[in-house]
């Protein structure tokens, strides 16, 4: 279903149903040998265990306090989403009785109120994660729903309870007692175990060694909160989802709790609960044109209630018209607890076999329909406004200089990517050296600090949960977390302005936040971090691990809208305080070209930095084995760019050069304008430049690596490679996307000590490059040139 952009339930729903007699189970050696009859009480048994947990993750992940700060507008739209559905599934029932063979069997009440529920229901947790993968979760509709979805979450709960305490079979005065107890049992459950369950949760954050013991008694009130409910005789799982509220959702303990049960309960339990339930759902009950005639009314029916009574409301609240649609569909959500209120009507006999299928199949499709129509109706616009230019370090700065009025043009704008607390020193150390601001043209220069922390969405629950306090830190114009403290540390001492975001993606769109960012924020280089030192620095222990993933690294390198810098970390940053944790002495290889350009302008402004020492090589091929050139360009015509020839070598064990054209002749000429460009601005400065000549560029970079006189090493990707990189492409690459210069930095087994920046240059030409890692693709070195 992931190609159709469906949540995970939905699949599970549908393999339910195709284990069951709908279509597997049809054959009896089938269901004799997969689901013999005295599997079944077993497979219950554990499907009802898992269920439990998972009412109770949910209870966890509602956050009852925002539920109470929740604006007139929220509640408004939850009300019509609740109300209106609930009476036409009143009225729906009554045709059902009427025209489906054994439903008029059934009392009034108990039969209108299930049906009312089951069309009134929104899925809160699938939604979240619809919201997630659209990019709605933080946009205003993405707010809105979340807020009417958690109120939609407790009325529904509270008028399952009142479906089940009907169903009960007994009297109105077994009913009462039997609601008033439920009652009774949330006023204990909020005043004197939600305290307890605070006080632990603090206890937990303070060190104390009881740690395992108060995992062990949460879930063991897990179990226990079931059993209290289902002796009251109201369902076990709403004992479970109202001790998921006792507990803190915010702190350690909450996150330690989600990650012991939902494997357990995700990977393992609950598919025999949709298994359970399959078994349950025969679709050939629907039989002749007037069941499926039913079936189309009661989704239709489903729709209308949801769709037209939160758009009503939202357009009253001044909602434009197509959020209000959109808004109106992703309320229509169903999902997981949509299937516990069908099987509970069927276990308490208010659903027989026919209503329960026609039922099971509106979920699905009304979930079903939901990501392709609001993808569809809603398209929010991203990125920045239409005046923003493809931007590279060269461009800004040009432009820093040449209007040193305009504030937005004398702002230089670094966006970074971080995964986790690890990569907070090198970031900071790293963007401290690239800040200038010694000399007298770069002293009015500012810089502006962006930072994306990248948090990977998958299907988990802390997942969501992720991605819901993400929206919350957003709302409350606050940050809770240690990256985006020590980030805005930095700011304060450092004097830079920090503004840090989290992106809660797949893999497969994670791209798509930073690259919209940065195309937002208008930033001139987007900065990744690449590899990170794992073990001890030297020829046998600098073991490099990758930060982040690869994939998402290859699509910001194709398709970011600005320069792109990899940092491979080998203790980048390490210092005393954040101000002082920097890099002291920089060396930037230059060999030519576009991204070689881009790496000498940055070299230039990290040499403006007071306490920064930069040196850059350039790198030249001498005319003859014993004739070197001499003097500031004579020989540069030695190193121009060459054409590329039809020596073919596969892309994942090579390197990825641009199939673009270029003038090699206009070039040459760049990168010696560069290169004057680079002394004259450090002329006041102690920057040092030097040419050197060799016919071996692998042992050269390698020696001054293994020198161990430079904390860090910058070097261009080398897409459009001189005749001296081109040679080095023959070599098997460990990391291809570093370009030939920087994998030979990069790998492992050098003995190079220094840490290491890789710069592509923006180029919009380039964008037609395809850089992904495809074993089918291949590319073209400059063999003439060997």
């Amino acid at each position: 279903m992931k190609p159709l952009r469906q949540p995970k339930v939905i699949a599970e729903i549908v393999a339910g149903i195709i284990l069951g007699p709908s279509v597997l189970s049809r054959s009896s050696s089938f269901s004799d040998r997969v689901f013999p009859p005295w599997s079944l009480p077993i497979l219950e048994s554990a499907a009802s265990v898992g269920l439990l947990f998972f009412l109770f993750l949910v209870g966890l992940e509602l956050d009852l306090n925002s539920i109470r700060r929740t604006g007139r507008k929220a509640f408004s739209i939850a009300a019509a989403g609740i109300t209106l559905p609930f009476l036409c599934g009143v009225g729906v029932a009554f045709l059902l009785r009427k025209s489906v063979p054994g439903a008029d069997r059934i009392a009034y009440g108990p039969f209108l109120v299930f049906m009312g529920v089951a069309l009134s229901i929104t899925a809160f947790p699938v939604l979240a994660r619809i919201l997630a993968e659209l990019k709605l979760l933080t946009t205003p509709i993405g707010e809105t729903a979340m807020a009417a979805a958690a109120l939609n979450d407790v009325a529904a709960w509270v008028l399952l309870a009142l479906a089940v305490a009907l169903s009960g079979g007994g009297s109105a005065v077994v009913s009462v007692w039997v609601l008033l107890s439920g009652a009774g049992f949330v006023a204990l459950m909020m005043g004197v175990v939600r305290p307890g369950m605070t006080r632990m949760s603090r206890r937990w954050g303070s060190g104390s060694g009881e740690s395992e013991a108060y995992i062990c008694l949460t879930l063991a009130g897990v179990l226990v909160s079931g059993f209290l409910t289902d002796l009251i005789g109201v369902h076990a799982i709403f004992g479970a989802f109202v001790f998921g509220l006792t507990v803190p959702d915010r702190g350690e303990f909450a996150g330690r709790l989600i990650e012991r049960v939902e494997d357990f309960v995700s990977v393992l339990l609950l598919p025999l609960y949709f298994a359970s339930s399959g078994l349950k759902t025969d679709v050939a009950k629907i039989r002749g044109a007037q069941s499926w005639g039913l079936l189309g009314l009661v989704i239709a029916t489903a729709c209308f209630g949801k769709i037209v009574g939160t758009f009503a409301v939202a357009v009253m609240n001044r909602m434009p018209i197509r959020e209000a649609v959109a808004l109106g569909f992703l309320m229509n959500t169903k999902g997981l607890v949509e299937l516990i209120v069908l099987n509970i009507g069927k276990e308490r006999k208010v659903l027989n076999d026919e209503t329960f299928a026609i039922l099971v199949l509106m979920a699905v499709v009304t979930t079903f329909i939901t990501t392709p129509t609001v993808m569809a109706i809603y398209k929010p616009a991203r990125g920045g406004d239409g005046g923003y230019k493809r931007r590279k370090l060269q461009t800004d700065l040009s432009s820093s200089s040449s209007s040193p009025g305009d504030k937005q043009q004398k702002e230089v704008r670094i966006l970074t990517c971080l995964h986790g607390p690890g990569d907070v020193p090198s970031i900071i150390g790293l963007v401290e050296t690239m800040r200038g601001g010694g000399g007298a043209e770069q002293s009015r220069l500012g810089l502006a600090l962006y930072v994306i922390h990248l948090v990977e969405l998958t299907e988990r629950s802390s997942s969501i949960v992720m991605a819901l306090r993400a929206r919350k830190s957003r709302l409350r114009r606050r940050t809770q977390n240690r990256v985006a403290l020590a980030f805005e540390a930095y700011g304060h001492l450092g004097g830079v302005r920090v503004r840090t975001l989290t992106a809660v993606s797949a893999l497969g769109s994670m791209h798509e936040d930073v690259c919209a960012a940065a195309e937002e924020k208008r930033a001139a280089m987007v900065v990744l971090p690449f590899l990170k030192r794992a073990g001890d620095a030297g020829e046998e222990g600098d073991h490099m691990e990758t930060v982040g993933n690869r994939g998402v690294n290859h699509r910001i390198l194709r398709e970011a809208p600005c320069s792109v810098g990899l940092l491979v970390d080998r203790g980048l940053g390490d210092g005393d305080s954040p101000h002082s944790a920097r890099p002291h002495t920089v060396c930037v290889f230059f060999f030519g070209g576009p991204d070689d350009r881009e790496a000498l302008v940055l070299a230039a402004r990290m040499a403006e930095h007071p306490g920064v020492k930069v040196d850059v090589v350039r790198f030249l091929r001498p005319k003859s084995p014993l004739e070197a050139p001499r003097g500031g360009g004579g020989g540069a015509g030695n190193n121009h760019l060459v054409p590329i020839s039809s020596h073919q070598l596969p892309l994942e064990k090579n390197y990825s050069f641009s199939n673009s054209a270029l003038d090699p002749a206009r070039e040459t000429e760049l990168d010696d304008a560069s290169v004057e460009e680079f002394r004259r601005k450090t002329e006041e400065s102690s920057a040092g430049f030097e040419e050197k000549a060799t016919h071996n560029v692998e042992a050269g970079v390698i020696e001054i690596g293994r020198s161990g006189d430079y904390e860090l090493l910058v070097v261009g990707r080398g897409r459009f490679p001189s005749a001296m990189v081109a040679d080095l492409a023959r070599r098997s690459a460990e990391h291809a996307e570093l370009g030939p210069v920087g994998d030979i930095l990069a790998s492992s087994g050098h003995g190079i000590v220094s840490s290491v920046l890789v710069v592509q240059q923006h180029n919009v030409p380039d964008r037609n490059d395809d850089n992904e890692m495809d074993p089918r693709t291949t590319i073209t070195t400059a063999s003439n040139s060997v």
